[in-house]
């Protein structure tokens, strides 16, 4: 297909509406303790809560992915991003739980607009290295996340949750540039879509090695959402302040963005696999030395959770172009379940995992959840590489 324009600046710009936007999915995790206080709710109520913004910003992707592949338009990351960046900053200073609810429901649905078409554009304008163009896209979202905790929590404890709104504006304003200078894909180029929704799932969900690459995402994600979700009511109990707490989650997401950022080089060096046991395997034992160390010496176990982010997504990059290269004709759509999906049916599990962890312990519960990956890894990556090239 003709672009209209340069392929760097598309690039450009949806790498940094790709941080903003993440900005604001970040934002929740670290004042939700404050938020539920603000609105008398429990921990256990508050993670249900959060569990829906999950499952709304990421179970619907792959839907809404298919749409973006059938219309190939900018629709979904414009409104995406606008939807993200107003009710999510209204979401903290509602004054009952119906209109926080409702707030965030809108908010992530804007971010499950912008996911899977922006996916498919990174790669639709990426040059001959597709691998570090995506290194570099989903970084940005990672960083984006990252800083979302610290500007929330910064805010929050200084300002006052009733001031949240106002940061809607930086959002508002990228999505504008945006829809100006990303390029318009030529109308007179723009093939007529025939993807039917039924095969194109069944495409997606019938191949083998998507079907591995969509569970180790989501083991994935079940370390990133239990960490993120639950230890800012742990720091709570343990009389943390709402801009520390937003630091902690600032370094352990910003670790995760600078390991995506570093995924290609380390998979040129180790090779594929090793890149997927090396993050799907030692969040156990750190998971492990940080329970041994927050009580006597939390600034390393400050450090081992930050760890723990960087080595998360350390595969994240390489499992989503090794995804999209299966089916290269579904590259929203697979986008959209390995972004998306994954987070989204983590998320319906979140919500048991928060009423267990009311009832026996976050730190336990966290054990448990490390060990799920370490364990499958040993069968799921030695499946996945059992052929070098894609099977069905």
């Amino acid at each position: 297909m003709k672009i209209l324009d340069n392929k760097k600046h598309p690039i450009l710009w949806l790498d940094q509406a790709h941080l903003v936007n993440d900005i604001y999915t970040g934002m929740l995790n670290p004042i939700m303790p404050f938020i539920a206080a603000k609105l008398s709710i429990s921990m256990a109520f508050a993670t249900i809560i959060l569990s829906l913004s999950h499952i709304f910003s990421s179970l619907l992707q792959p839907l809404f992915g298919f749409w973006a592949d059938s219309i190939v338009k900018r629709v979904f990351i414009f409104w995406g991003l606008i939807f993200t960046s107003i009710f999510i900053s209204i979401a903290p200073a509602s004054t009952n739980v119906f209109i926080l609810i409702l707030c965030i429901i809108l908010g992530s649905l804007g971010s499950s607009f912008f996911h899977p078409q922006a996916l498919g554009f990174v790669v639709r304008f990426a040059d001959n290295d597709v691998a570090k163009t995506m290194g570099l896209f989903i970084a940005m979202g990672s960083i984006g996340f990252s800083f979302g905790p610290l500007l929330s929590a910064f805010v929050t404890q200084f300002w006052g949750l009733s001031h949240m709104p106002i940061l809607c504006l930086p959002g508002i304003i990228v999505a504008l540039l945006m829809f100006k200078l990303v390029p318009r894909i030529s109308a007179d180029n723009i093939e007529k879509s025939k993807l039917s929704f039924n095969s194109a799932f069944k495409d997606i969900l019938t191949n083998k090695k998507l079907r591995i690459l969509i569970v180790i995402a989501m083991l994935k994600t079940l370390i990133t959402t239990s960490c993120s979700i639950l230890l800012p009511f742990f720091f709570l109990c343990l009389g943390y302040k709402p801009f520390y707490i937003g630091c902690v989650l600032f370094g352990f997401i910003f670790a995760g963005g600078i390991g995506s950022m570093l995924s290609r080089g380390f998979e040129k060096k180790a090779g594929t696999a090793n890149i997927f046991y090396l993050s799907m395997i030692s969040t156990l034992p750190l998971m492990i030395i940080f329970a041994l160390t927050y009580k006597d010496f939390p600034m390393i176990s400050n450090v081992i959770f930050i760890l723990i982010g960087f080595i998360t997504m350390l595969a994240q990059p390489v499992m989503m172009v090794m995804a999209q290269s299966v089916l290269p004709q579904y590259k929203s759509i697979i986008g959209g379940f390995i972004n998306g999906f994954s987070w989204g049916v983590v998320a319906v599990f979140m919500s048991a995992i928060g009423f267990i962890a009311q009832a026996k312990g976050i730190i336990p519960v966290l054990i448990v959840v490390s060990m799920i990956p370490a364990i499958c890894s040993i069968f799921m990556i030695k499946r996945l590489f059992i052929e070098e090239k894609p099977f069905n």
